[in-house]
């Protein structure tokens, strides 16, 4: 027998929260993108200022989300002309890449009804920044690999859950789809 589908779920008794999952959110805004798919259409907007003040960290933004806002802050790593005193762009890249996997995976498994008993996602990419600094044309990025940790559902199970987060996680669709980039100078 199939597991539930998330409007299973929610017109049954089952727990509201799944792996700390706001279900009944997701139930709400996927009865809202059938009713009007322009509804899932979402722009996300970061900026950030450099800094010039030597020793600081180089590149500081602020992200606001519907209850606070947090500073981040970024630069170079030591050995390529950064101070060692923030993360650099690439941590905070495999971070959000690790992050976006991970919902993506606990939101899969607690729209079908999974409850998982731990979750770990380790990203990791190998790099050759000879590109990056003038002296060759090679690719930057070599690979990306996710690992993936995770107790409670059976190994069948966790595989078709993984096949489905590489699906729709859109961490991993920036990564394996070329996606239109463009760079608008504004003054």
């Amino acid at each position: 027998m199939p597991p539930p589908r998330l409007g299973e779920i929610m017109s049954s008794a089952a727990p509201q929260v799944v792996n700390n999952v706001n279900a009944p959110e997701i139930a709400k805004f996927v009865e809202t993108i059938r009713k009007d798919p322009n509804q899932a259409k979402k722009h996300k907007v970061v900026k950030g200022r450099w800094s010039f003040e030597p020793g600081s960290p180089q590149f500081n933004v602020e992200l606001e989300y519907p209850k606070g806002k947090v500073r981040l802050a970024t630069e170079l790593p030591a050995f390529a002309g950064g101070w060692g005193s923030s993360p650099d762009p690439i941590q905070y890249c495999l971070q959000g890449l690790a992050a976006c996997f991970a919902v993506t995976f606990a939101a899969t498994a607690a729209s079908e009804g999974i409850a998982l008993k731990s979750l770990e996602v380790t990203a990791e990419n190998w790099m050759d920044l000879r590109k990056q600094m003038g002296v060759s044309k090679d690719n930057i990025i070599e690979r990306v690999k996710f690992t993936v940790k995770c107790e409670g559902p059976a190994p069948s199970t966790l595989e078709r859950l993984v096949k489905l987060t590489e699906e729709r996680c859109p961490g991993t669709e920036c990564v394996t789809r070329s996606i239109p980039l463009s760079v608008e100078i504004a003054t």
